[in-house]
């Protein structure tokens, strides 16, 4: 029996993509710099705002300095759109509250900026009830380093063969594995299957209802 499920934000819950490659190119535009397609941002996300800008930029400019300043105009601009393209994937609303109901515990890990994270769950599930939701903090290190889920596991202490990771990349599902959790690979976000594949999934899904046969 599932206790307990842990999900990924980006590509898993949310498709955030055209927010994130619109706030990004605005940042590039500010300095005259090439911008990016969509296609191009589904690889530069899932390592956190700091490596989306750095993969953003061209080589030369990838410097500590650049990089900052880039980012807290990518925060700034992305902070005050976050939501006008964001939508939840089909399917990810009903089943959040279809593991309410049957008891599961919920919970957030992601590698977007906290505020970030906490304003996108709270305008897209405010009905939902999350016993934590976590995303990059100081101090704390990025998925796949397994901090975040154990954090998550020391505030729901549930056994961990009760506990399942869902996301759409490999970074996932390393992260499960380093916390010593299944892994569910979602194919609709942003990561090819053999992606998920290569990364040692437990478990791919097709559609999020898929996810209730495997409690």
């Amino acid at each position: 029996m599932t206790e307990l499920a842990i999900f990924d934000l980006d590509g898993t819950l949310l498709d955030t993509i055209g927010d994130l490659a619109v706030a990004c190119n605005a940042a590039l535009a500010l300095r005259g710099l090439p911008q990016h397609s969509y296609e191009e941002y589904c690889g530069f996300v899932g390592n956190g705002i700091l490596r989306l800008v750095e993969r953003a930029l061209p080589e030369p400019l990838r410097t500590p300095h650049t990089v900052a300043a880039v980012r807290r105009d990518f925060v700034e601009y992305y902070t005050a759109h976050i939501d006008l393209r964001t939508r939840p994937y089909e399917g990810i609303p009903e089943l959040l509250r279809t593991l309410a109901a049957r008891g599961v515990r919920l919970a957030v890990a992601s590698n977007k900026f906290q505020a970030g994270t906490s304003k996108l769950v709270a305008r897209f599930f405010p009905d939902v009830e999350f016993a934590a939701v976590l995303g990059q903090r100081e101090g704390v290190a990025l998925k796949p380093d397994p901090a975040v889920a154990e954090e998550i596991l020391q505030r729901v202490p549930v056994p961990r063969d009760r506990v399942l990771f869902v996301g759409d990349s490999g970074i996932d599902m390393q992260t499960a594995a380093a916390a010593g959790i299944r892994s569910v690979g979602v194919t609709w976000g942003f990561r090819a299957r053999t992606e998920l594949v290569e990364a040692g999934a437990d478990h791919l899904i097709d559609t999020p209802a898929a996810l209730l046969d495997l409690l």
